[in-house]
């Protein structure tokens, strides 16, 4: 067994990989661990970790000392792929030793044979470096983000800034030129818990970090609170998300976060006024005729430019069914094929629909089926038009015409298909994980349940899925049959 005590950086590693691959060491006849810890439990010479075993011990130099030999082939010529390189300089900066053993074993198999292992995305290997790779990418964001400057005046009158921060990983070498490049004018310092970066004179310098924060407020944090706290909308607030952004342990260096909590309680309050000082312009309800014919509705439907949607698509596409039908049903929006036929539901979904209500004894032409969303929303994907989900604004420029329709058939029985329809007619707390195939009251009928909508269905991660929730669609349905047979 070889024990290998390693320096951090990528030079350390890369030397030591290549002295074990020119003789041949394979990744299970290495241990790898931190010559910080074998400073902290052995001597400063290299010595056999235990009966049998050779200890190299490795640092960021070019030269490598062995307690076999001194004059090895230090740097043979190892051919791997470019792509190999700039992972493993970004994997390395991971916290986590198992960068290590998991960067030899993937190098073993790449110079082994396995010179394509990196574009097998399932490969163990591959799958552990690419979870690494991506969590320092994520952290190096974090830093430039989240890293806030101070101003301090020294002896001389010189002006300086420093910031601490405390990154998940060993990023602050990585990152150094990143501020060099956007602070090259001003001297400044960035201290971390564990390297401390300092750029001074046109110089930069590293030294040991700092575990706390040392620094006090200043003159520029006060000016920059006081930006945040008027650029701050609270129209626009997702709390989870933003603390998915920003994560507590950032908090104490931001101090634009001790302004949050009050700004969050100030939120609704400064929404209403913003709303109460929006300038009354025509709404969509000017397009919705006060009507009892659903044939005029959907004339008057063809002229909405409410939003923008029904500029770009084909036709409106609205509902279609008898006036006197007993059940309805609403889903989200029409899609491609909908769009080109002017018609509800004579796609993928609609296929799926027709088939489950033949199957449960409900004839479609006797029912109404219409959508939240009267026009087809999409993204451009060359000669292909994906389905784009359609957004709040868009949604509440539909609905006058939903209830429109929901006023004129008065549905003993509505179904909703999918969360959209769910939340356009319920109100957005509505979940259907939560709800699905539960009867309800509505405003608009006594009974109402909400199902998946089809396309989700259609969606689903595997065959196995799909059957299953095609199962529970055709229950949830099954129980719209049984209602109508007992009224």
């Amino acid at each position: 067994m070889r024990h290998v005590a390693i320096e951090e950086g990528f030079d350390a590693w890369r030397d030591a990989a290549r002295q074990l691959l020119s003789e041949g060491v394979p990744p299970d006849q290495v241990f790898w661990y931190s010559a910080t810890e074998h400073a902290l439990f052995s001597s400063s010479e290299a010595t056999p970790a235990m009966s049998g075993g050779t200890l190299f011990s490795i640092t960021g130099e070019p030269a490598i000392a062995t307690a076999a030999s001194t004059s090895a082939v230090l740097h043979p010529r190892v051919r791997v792929p470019a792509a190999f390189v700039d992972l493993a300089k970004t994997v390395i900066c991971h916290r986590d030793q198992l960068k290590w053993p998991t960067l030899y074993r993937a190098i073993w198999r790449v110079t082994h044979g396995e010179h394509d292992l990196l574009k097998n995305a399932v490969d163990e290997v591959t799958r552990a470096l690419a979870i690494m790779e991506k969590a320092v990418r994520r952290d190096c964001h974090k830093m430039t983000a989240f890293v806030r400057f101070k101003k301090l005046v020294t002896g001389d009158g010189r002006e300086q800034f420093v910031a601490w921060h405390r990154p998940d990983h060993l990023i602050v070498r990585r990152m150094a030129s990143f501020f060099v490049d956007r602070f090259r004018s001003m001297d400044w310092a960035i201290l971390t818990p564990d390297t401390s970066v300092a750029w001074e004179n046109g110089e930069l310098q590293f030294g040991p970090g700092v575990p706390t924060d040392p620094l006090l407020g200043d003159v520029v944090e006060d000016l920059w609170t006081t930006y945040y706290a008027n650029i701050f909308n609270p129209a626009r607030i997702k709390l989870k998300a933003m603390q998915a952004e920003m994560p507590r342990k950032h908090w104490p260096t931001l101090p634009e976060t001790r302004l949050i909590p009050q700004m969050l309680k100030d939120a609704p309050a400064r929404v209403q006024k913003m709303l109460d000082a929006a300038p009354k312009v025509p709404v969509m309800l000017d397009y919705v005729p006060k009507t009892s014919s659903l044939r005029v509705l959907h004339e008057a439907a063809e002229k909405c430019r409410a939003c923008d949607i029904g500029c770009h698509a084909t036709q409106v596409v609205f509902g279609e069914g008898p006036k006197t039908a007993r059940v309805m049903f609403v889903g989200e929006q029409p899609g491609d094929q909908e769009d080109l036929a002017g018609k509800p539901f004579v796609g993928p979904s609609g296929a799926l629909l027709n088939e489950v209500l033949d199957q449960i004894g409900i004839d479609r032409s006797q029912v109404y089926v219409t959508n939240a969303v009267k026009h087809f929303k999409f993204e451009p994907r060359g000669k292909r038009r994906i389905h784009a989900k359609p957004n709040a604004r868009e949604m509440a420029a539909c609905k006058p015409w939903l209830l429109a329709e929901l006023d004129i058939v008065k549905p003993d029985i509505l179904v909703l298909l999918g969360a959209t329809a769910a939340q356009t007619l319920v109100g957005r707390q509505f979940r259907i994980t939560q709800s699905r195939g539960q009867w309800f009251k509505s405003d608009w009928s006594e009974k109402t349940i909400a199902t998946f909508h089809p396309s989700a269905i259609l969606r689903s991660i595997d065959a196995e899925s799909m059957e299953k929730n095609k199962s529970l669609f055709t229950d949830d349905l099954r129980k719209v049959a049984r209602q109508l047979a007992a009224a």
